[in-house]
C-alpha cells in the first residue's frame, strides 16, 4: 500500500504542473497575415518596444526581482533602475553602453543574473509577450516585414512606429520562399531563453590574445559554402555570434575590458547605432542592451591608455561595491550558508555571521587617521544603528568623503571560505562567535595573497570586532537571559525606585520598612539606577517626572506600573540587576559548587538564551563563560 503524499510533495507537483500549462498554453503561431489581424491590434505599443523598453517593462512587473537575493546596494540598483527608465523613455541614456564596476563577488554577475532570469519569466506572461520572424537567426520583429512606402500609413494606422531591417537571412527566405509574399512570412512567439540563446547572450573571453570576433558575429560556414555554393549567400553563414543570441533582448559581456580594442567599437556602435557590419552583408540591425561588467583592476589600467577617452564617454559606469552595512553583509552570509548541506549540520549562535560580517566592513572602510572607536561608530551608523551624539543622516555625509569605501577588502567569498574550514574543523557542531573570529584570524594568517600590513591590520580589525561589537551583544543576550531569571527582584527594584522617586518630588521622608525609621529619600540608588541608561544629572529631574507621570497614567486605568511600562526604565533597571548579580554569573566558571538555587538559576538562564536568543546548549555555555571572564576583568 503506497504511503500518503505530504501536503508540501503535492503542493509542489501542483505548483509545477501549473507553471508547465501556463508555459505551453502562451504558445502561438502564423502567418504574417494572421499576426496583423488577431495580435498586433491588441497591443501595437507594447509589440513594438525597443530592448531597453522591454527590461524596463520587466523590471517593473517584478518589483521584487532583487529585493530577496541583492543586499545592501539599493543605491547602486536605484541608478540601474533610472538608466532603464531614462533608455526606455528614447534618452541618449540608450546609445550607452552600461558598464558595471565593482570588486569581486561584490553582486555584478548575480545582477546581470537575476536580470537575465526576470527577462525568462516575463516573456511567459501576456505583458512580456514576444513575436518573431519564425526560423529568423536574430528572432527579429516581423514588423521588419513592412515595406518602407507603408510605414508611414502603419503609424497612421496604429500610432507606434517601426525601427529596422530584415536581416540578410530574412531577405533571401522571403524571396526564395514566399516569392517577395511578406504577408504569407510565418510569425511565432518566442521566450527569451539564455540555454536556448533566444534574448539573452554572454560573451567570456577566456584568452583575449586569440580571441576572435567572431565569437561575437559569426563567419563562414564553410561545410554549408557546397550546398549554396555561395560563401555570401545568408545560409552558408555561421549564425551563432553572441550579439545574435541576444537580439530583443540582452547582451552580458563579461570582464570587458580585457577584449580587444575591435570588440569594443563593435559593440559601442551596435550600441549607438543598432547594427552590426560583417563581410559579405549590408548592415544588419540588432536592438539588445549591452550590459558589461568589469573589475577595479581592469578599469584603472584601461583608464591609463589615453586612446580610450572616447570609449568612456560612450559608456554608463555605475559602481556595484560591497555593502557597508554590516547587518546587510550578514544576510548575504546566511544565502550563501543556507544552501550548503555543511552550514545546515552546524549550529551558529546569533552572532557568529554579524561577528564576521562587521569585519568586512572594517576592512571596507577608507583608511584614515581614526581610532578603532571612530571605525567602529562609523560602521554603526552605515548599519543604520543608533550612536550617541551623531545623527543618523551624517552616514551619508561620511560616505560622500570616502567615496572609495566598499571599493575593496574583505569579500564575501573569503569569509564563507574561512567558515567553512572552521565548520569543517568543529567537533561539536556549533560554530561560536568567538570560533569564527579564530577561523578568521587563521584565515589572514594563511592568505600568502596577503601582505604583512594588510594582515596585521586585519587581526586588529578582528581584536575591534571582539571589544567593541561581540563583547557589547553578548553581554546584552546574558542581561536579557539573567533579568528574567530575576523578574521577582527587578520587579521590587522597579517599586522601590517608584518609591523613592516619588518621596524626593514630594519632598519627605521614606519609613524604612524594617527600622520604623524615617529617612530621606536615596539619592544614590536612584542615579545608580538612572546612570545605567546616561540619564544626566541635569537630565534626571525631567526624566523621573515622566516616571511618576506615566505610573499614575497606568494607576488610574486600573494597571499595574511594570518594567514594561516603561523602555528605558526596564533598561536601567535590567542593566543594576545585572551588576549586583554578578556574584551568581561568577559562579558559573567557578570551582566552588554552587548551592541548588544557584545552579538552578544558572540553568534558567541557558535555557531562555537557547530557546528565545538563538543559542545552542553549547554556545549558550560559552557566552555565560565567556561574559564571566568580562566581569573578572572589569
Amino acid at each position: 500500500m503506497n504511503s500518503p503524499v505530504s501536503k508540501p510533495h503535492s503542493d509542489l507537483l501542483r505548483s509545477l504542473s501549473e507553471f508547465s500549462k501556463e508555459h505551453r498554453a502562451a504558445r502561438w503561431s502564423g502567418t504574417f497575415a494572421s499576426f496583423l489581424e488577431g495580435i498586433f491590434p491588441a497591443d501595437p505599443s507594447g509589440l513594438t518596444r525597443s530592448s531597453h523598453q522591454y527590461l524596463w517593462d520587466m523590471m517593473r512587473s517584478e518589483e521584487r526581482l532583487f529585493h530577496d537575493e541583492l543586499y545592501g546596494i539599493d543605491g547602486t540598483l536605484s541608478r540601474i533602475k533610472d538608466y532603464f527608465k531614462a533608455a526606455a523613455a528614447g534618452s541618449e541614456v540608450g546609445r550607452r553602453l552600461l558598464l558595471l564596476l565593482g570588486p569581486p563577488s561584490g553582486g555584478k554577475s548575480s545582477l546581470v543574473i537575476l536580470l537575465k532570469r526576470g527577462l525568462e519569466e516575463y516573456s511567459h506572461s501576456d505583458a512580456g509577450a514576444l513575436y518573431a520572424i519564425h526560423g529568423c537567426p536574430v528572432h527579429e520583429s516581423p514588423l521588419h516585414l513592412v515595406p518602407h512606402t507603408l510605414r508611414a500609413q502603419f503609424r497612421n494606422t496604429y500610432g507606434v512606429e517601426i525601427t529596422g531591417e530584415l536581416c540578410p537571412h530574412c531577405v533571401s527566405r522571403l524571396a526564395q520562399e514566399h516569392a517577395g509574399d511578406f504577408m504569407q512570412m510565418p510569425v511565432q512567439r518566442i521566450f527569451v531563453s539564455e540555454a536556448g540563446r533566444i534574448g539573452v547572450g554572454t560573451y567570456a573571453p577566456h584568452d583575449p590574445s586569440t580571441a576572435d570576433i567572431a565569437d561575437l558575429v559569426g563567419s563562414v560556414d564553410l561545410s554549408k559554402v557546397s550546398q549554396y555554393g555561395d560563401e555570401g549567400d545568408p545560409r552558408a553563414w555561421s549564425w551563432s555570434g553572441a550579439v545574435y543570441a541576444a537580439s530583443r533582448g540582452m547582451l552580458e559581456m563579461i570582464e570587458i575590458l580585457k577584449v580587444k580594442r575591435e570588440f569594443l567599437y563593435l559593440l559601442l556602435t551596435l550600441t549607438q547605432e543598432k547594427n552590426v557590419k560583417v563581410s559579405r552583408f549590408p548592415l544588419i540591425h540588432l536592438d539588445e542592451t549591452i550590459v558589461a561588467h568589469t573589475n577595479l583592476a581592469e578599469f584603472r589600467k584601461f583608464l591609463q591608455e589615453p586612446e580610450n577617452e572616447a570609449l568612456l564617454d560612450r559608456m554608463v559606469i555605475i559602481q556595484v561595491p560591497y555593502t557597508l552595512s554590516y547587518k546587510e553583509e550578514a544576510r548575504i552570509y546566511e544565502k550563501l550558508t543556507s544552501s550548503t548541506q555543511a552550514f545546515r549540520e552546524v549550529h551558529l549562535d546569533p552572532h557568529a555571521l554579524h561577528v564576521a560580517a562587521v569585519f568586512s566592513v572594517l576592512s571596507r572602510l577608507q583608511e584614515g587617521d581614526e581610532r578603532e572607536t571612530d571605525a567602529a561608530k562609523k560602521v554603526r551608523l552605515y548599519a543604520g544603528d543608533d550612536v550617541e551624539g551623531v545623527a543618523h543622516s551624517e552616514a551619508e555625509k561620511m560616505h560622500a568623503k570616502s567615496p572609495e569605501e566598499g571599493l575593496s577588502g574583505v569579500s564575501p567569498r573569503f569569509v564563507i571560505n574561512a567558515l567553512s574550514n572552521a565548520i569543517i574543523q568543529s567537533q561539536a557542531k556549533s560554530l561560536t562567535s568567538m570560533g569564527v573570529l579564530i577561523a578568521l584570524k587563521d584565515a589572514i594568517e594563511c592568505d600568502v595573497r596577503i601582505d604583512g600590513k594588510k594582515k596585521r591590520k586585519w587581526v586588529d580589525f578582528l581584536v575591534a570586532v571582539r571589544k567593541e561589537f561581540y563583547n557589547r551583544w553578548v553581554k546584552e543576550d546574558v542581561h536579557k537571559a539573567l533579568f528574567v531569571s530575576f523578574e521577582q527582584e527587578a520587579q521590587q527594584l522597579l517599586d522601590k525606585y517608584l518609591d523613592e522617586v516619588e518621596a524626593q518630588l514630594d519632598n519627605r521622608q521614606i519609613k524604612d520598612p524594617i527600622t520604623g525609621e524615617e529617612r530621606r529619600p536615596d539619592e544614590r540608588f536612584l542615579r545608580s539606577v538612572e546612570e545605567k541608561i546616561r540619564i544626566s544629572e541635569s537630565g534626571k529631574g525631567s526624566f523621573r517626572q515622566e516616571v511618576v507621570r506615566k505610573a499614575m497614567g497606568a494607576y488610574k486605568r486600573g494597571e499595574k506600573f511594570t518594567l514594561d511600562s516603561h523602555a528605558p526604565l526596564h533598561d536601567a533597571v535590567e542593566q543594576y540587576l545585572f551588576e549586583q548579580r554578578r556574584d551568581v554569573l561568577r559562579l558559573v566558571s567557578s570551582s566552588a559548587r554552587p548551592d541548588d538555587d544557584t545552579r538552578q538559576k544558572i540553568s534558567a538562564v541557558e535555557k531562555r538564551m537557547v530557546e528565545e536568543y538563538g543559542y545552542d546548549s553549547h554556545s549558550a555555555r560559552e557566552a555565560l563563560n565567556y561574559v564571566t571572564t568580562l566581569l573578572a576583568q572589569e
